[in-house]
């Protein structure tokens, strides 16, 4: 017994000499990023095979939920404070806010443009964040150092790429290669997937809006409430639940069609499940721990994938065309992602020298960026640079 015991530390210490925890990050973020853009191509297959806008959410979220309540728990016994009417209430609200509304703008917004400036338009929410913070004075900018400069052009860097993108499609730059439309041939699934035609561009990236303004608003306003209510699989379970209550709701009034509950083919059983139980339980548990390794400046940096990966999926899945402006569009969000990103980090460390005793330091990690805490990240909106929960979209 002893011989296996210690051959099963000889291994594992070896599986870590082979792939330290920097290689392990980058992995993990490699395939956050692919999961994230699968699901903004399954959802589009899902909607063009005529899935319902509100049947899809309900048993995403209930996926969710089944997924993440015996997680939360069990392993926040300790941490989890009494339950009571004003947390109810709060989670409610932010339900309305994280689940509800960012959901429903995304699928429209989505059903009406593409997967590839759906996702260029989620570059955007850094910013939107930032921006939100400062209205609502949970965040100062100051203007006199290189950092509050930074993320005020980065601000308008990503509302002048979000503006372009709406206003502005352009003429097309790319089209499939005959091969990739080979290979659509040859495949009667992705044929039945083909990308919808007859859509209002411009509403949807008004959609697509709401989506990134709905998606910021719950980031600044589930800060405070993290404060008191520090139990975060709890706190996103019970959004989980009352993001179903309310879709059942509307679905009370807009859904009233049977047949619109059932699941007709395999194809949308994969795009129910994939989107419940890959975009939102396994992406919430492989992205938590990317920012409480690596911190949310390196989860961050990692977004623009996402969009490049998506337009390659879209491309051959969904034969999807690209278009100038959403291209010059994609180029402002992701720059200005990046000078937010930046001043971020900058402000952190003048926060560090001047303030060390209220600021941890950070610890050195093998890829040389900074570590936080996970209560730091937890409790501080100093950093809202990616949602840390379930609801990336």
């Amino acid at each position: 017994m002893a011989e296996t015991g210690g051959g099963a530390i000889t291994v594992t210490q070896k599986i870590k000499g082979w792939f330290p925890e920097r290689v392990q990050l980058h992995i993990a973020m490699l395939a956050l990023q692919f999961g994230y853009a699968g699901f903004h191509v399954v959802s589009r297959a899902a909607l063009n095979m005529g899935i319902s806008k509100i049947v899809f959410p309900v048993y995403r979220n209930i996926l969710a939920f089944v997924l993440l309540l015996p997680f939360a728990y069990f392993l926040e016994k300790k941490e989890r404070p009494p339950i009571n009417l004003n947390f109810l209430i709060q989670f409610f609200l932010l339900a309305i806010v994280g689940i509800t509304a960012n959901q429903a703008f995304y699928l429209l917004g989505l059903d009406n443009t593409s997967p590839t400036f759906a996702s260029a338009i989620q570059n955007s929410v850094p910013a939107i964040t930032f921006l939100m913070a400062v209205v609502l004075r949970i965040e100062k900018v100051r203007i006199d150092r290189k950092d509050g400069i930074s993320k005020v052009a980065g601000t308008v860097f990503c509302i002048a790429g979000a503006s372009v993108i709406t206003l502005y499609k352009g003429p097309t730059i790319y089209s499939p290669s005959p091969s990739l439309h080979s290979i659509r041939a040859t495949s009667p699934v992705l044929q039945s997937l083909g990308d919808a035609n007859g859509k209002s561009w411009a509403l949807g990236c008004l959609f697509l809006i709401g989506h990134c303004l709905s998606w910021s608003g719950w980031l600044v306003l589930q800060a405070p409430v993290l404060k008191k209510y520090p139990a975060r699989l709890s706190f996103t379970s019970y959004q989980c639940f009352f993001g179903v209550l309310q879709f059942l709701v509307l679905a009370a009034f807009m859904e009233r069609d049977i047949n619109a509950w059932l699941i007709h083919s395999g194809a949308e059983l994969f795009s129910v499940f994939y989107a419940g139980v890959v975009a939102s339980g396994i992406a919430f548990a492989v992205q938590i721990w990317c920012i409480d390794r690596g911190g949310p400046v390196f989860v961050a940096l990692y977004q623009p994938v996402q969009t490049l990966v998506v337009a390659l999926m879209a491309s051959v899945a969904l034969g999807e065309e690209f278009y100038l402006g959403g291209i010059i569009g994609a180029v402002l969000i992701i720059t200005g992602l990046y000078l937010v990103l930046w001043g971020k980090n900058e402000e952190r460390k003048f926060m560090l020298q001047k303030q060390p005793a209220l600021v941890q330091a950070p610890t050195s990690t093998d890829h040389g960026a900074p570590r936080t805490t996970s209560h730091m990240i937890k409790s501080s909106i100093t950093q809202p640079l990616l949602p840390q929960s379930t609801e990336n979209v």
